[in-house]
């Protein structure tokens, strides 16, 4: 989880990604946000995220992204 926390202060380094859990809803991520993560995710953990995953429930919060790279390895 602290790899995760570390490409998503990356890129919002003023958000509390350990309670924050509207993301998506919230604004705090954007389309570019996600292409982003997603690249950084597969580098990171070797977890390719597949497109029809790409969804804003797997974003809500770090949380649930992480959930969804543990289901993915």
């Amino acid at each position: 989880m602290d790899k995760l926390l570390s490409i998503l202060s990356g890129l919002h380094p003023d958000i509390d990604f350990n309670s924050h859990d509207d993301l998506i809803g919230g604004g705090v991520l954007d389309s570019f946000d996600i292409v982003t993560i997603v690249a950084d995710i597969d580098e990171a953990y070797g977890a390719a995220i597949p497109a029809e995953e790409i969804v804003p429930e797997n974003f809500h919060s770090a949380a649930a992204l992480f959930a969804l790279i543990e289901r993915l390895r």
